[in-house]
């Protein structure tokens, strides 16, 4: 009797916050570059109402989203964030994305890049339905997604590739122009993370 294949670790599925979070990570990563301690970073941004929020629980519910991902940034890249052009800080947050979330890391590469390169030119819902379900053969976390969720999940992604200028509202994928700095700092990685972007960039 065959058993079943194992699985591979659950996929988080908290990032229908806020989606890229590009302008809130203007504001919150120079507090921390202040006094690169994330707590107190925190406190200072939710005090002094830095995210001109009108109610105290939508600050804490787009801290807790942006914290982790600018945590997997570097310094450099922080700074980048912090003075860089919109068009860098929307890549670097796509990146940022990309590592806190594998679904939406293994989207960018295997789908958005890979259509980009193969020339296909577009992406839409139907290739991350197919993508989707491809990947719910080995994570069953996915299976358990409500029909309401799947569709915000999949709402918020989109939104994500069309604020990062990776895709316009049509579907056609943008080229990633990345600047040398960006591209540098992708490149610090191993494997590089420029794998997330459409581009022909190594």
């Amino acid at each position: 009797m065959m058993t079943d294949a194992p699985r591979k670790p659950r996929y988080a599925l908290s990032f229908t916050s806020g989606a890229l979070l590009a302008t809130e990570a203007a504001v919150v990563a120079p507090v921390y570059l202040r006094s690169h301690e994330w707590a107190s970073t925190r406190v200072e941004v939710k005090d002094a109402n830095l995210l001109q929020s009108r109610v105290a629980s939508s600050t804490r519910r787009v801290l807790g989203a942006l914290i982790p991902r600018l945590q997997l940034l570097s310094e450099a890249e922080l700074r980048i964030v912090s003075d860089g052009t919109s068009t860098e800080r929307g890549h670097l947050m796509w990146a940022a994305a990309c590592r806190r979330y594998d679904l939406i890391g293994e989207f960018a590469e295997e789908v958005l890049r890979e259509r980009f390169l193969t020339l296909a030119g577009t992406v839409s819902y139907e290739d991350y339905d197919s993508f989707y379900r491809a990947k719910a053969l080995w994570h069953e976390e996915l299976d358990e997604v409500t029909d309401l969720s799947y569709k915000k999940l999949r709402q918020v992604l989109f939104k994500m590739m069309i604020e990062a200028g990776l895709l316009n509202t049509q579907g056609r994928i943008e080229p990633a122009l990345l600047s040398v700095r960006v591209a540098d700092s992708l490149n610090e990685r191993t494997p590089t993370d420029i794998r997330f972007f459409p581009t022909r960039v190594a």
